[in-house]
């Protein structure tokens, strides 16, 4: 069996995939399985996927009979996967070729220890940006839980993390947060994590990202948001900070593509 699984939910993203693909075909660790999940894709997502399987097997390919969003493809792939660490990984972006062998070398290390994740380098069409994720190597130990501690895609968690939790919670209150509704649950379980204060992964973070926002998706996250804040006994003060995606929703899509340039 593999010493790492990668689950990967793919949606009509043929023109990236190549990319994030080859980046794991190019990991300096060499014990892992690539697990893709296709959502139901209406472009050639599903062809260029299935090409990659008929090149290397250690790279596995299922699909939803219909679009189930990303958190019920996480749980496909997790349903596959055999090995002891579980890698996140999206269709358009990169990870470095050092990045499994530094956060198996971590997890290996480190048996306290439910999850690793790493900085990352923001970029877009123009070039890198700039780097997220550095100065705070154990974020999940704050009092407070006011944001995602982890960024999702740089993570790599044990098998038996994931087992704990129940994988991803598939609901209408976590669309589009289905990694914060993971971290609160991470905290209520008081599992622990660690950041690499080096960038392993480069996210794409493109101004059109910005379109797939919602006054639905975040209402639903405030009410997740609130649910949580209650259940971690979060002093009331600090609650308003539930409320944070539905301004972010609410603010004119031009002045967000200004702040995530330079946030």
């Amino acid at each position: 069996m593999p010493k790492i699984s990668v689950i990967m939910g793919i949606y009509n993203c043929a023109d990236t995939l190549p990319v994030a693909v080859d980046s794991i075909l190019n990991q300096t660790y060499t014990d892992w399985e690539l697990i893709m999940c296709d959502d139901g894709s209406k472009d050639d997502t599903y062809e260029v996927a299935f090409a990659y399987t008929q090149k290397d097997d250690r790279i596995k390919l299922i699909k939803n009979e219909k679009n189930m969003r990303l958190a019920y493809s996480l749980n496909h792939c997790l349903k596959y996967a055999q090995g002891e660490y579980i890698a996140r990984m999206d269709a358009d972006d990169i990870s470095l070729p050092e990045r499994f062998e530094k956060q198996v070398a971590y997890l290996d290390a480190h048996p306290e220890m439910a999850v690793v994740s790493s900085a990352a380098t923001i970029f877009d069409e123009k070039g890198d940006k700039l780097v997220r994720g550095l100065g705070n190597e154990y974020p999940i130990r704050k009092k407070l839980l006011l944001g995602s501690p982890f960024m999702h895609v740089t993570i790599m968690m044990r098998k038996s993390a994931y087992d704990l939790l129940g994988g991803y919670r598939v609901s209408p209150e976590t669309m589009r947060t289905e990694d914060a509704d993971l971290w609160f649950r991470f905290r209520l379980e008081k599992l622990d994590g660690y950041v690499i204060q080096e960038p392993l992964v480069k996210v794409r973070e493109c101004a059109s990202d910005l379109k797939r926002r919602s006054i639905k998706a975040a209402w639903w996250s405030v009410k997740l948001h609130k649910k949580y804040y209650k259940l971690l006994n979060i002093p009331v003060k600090w609650r308003l900070r539930a409320y944070k995606p539905l301004v972010s929703a609410l603010i004119p899509r031009w002045i967000m593509c200004i702040y995530h340039r330079y946030k």
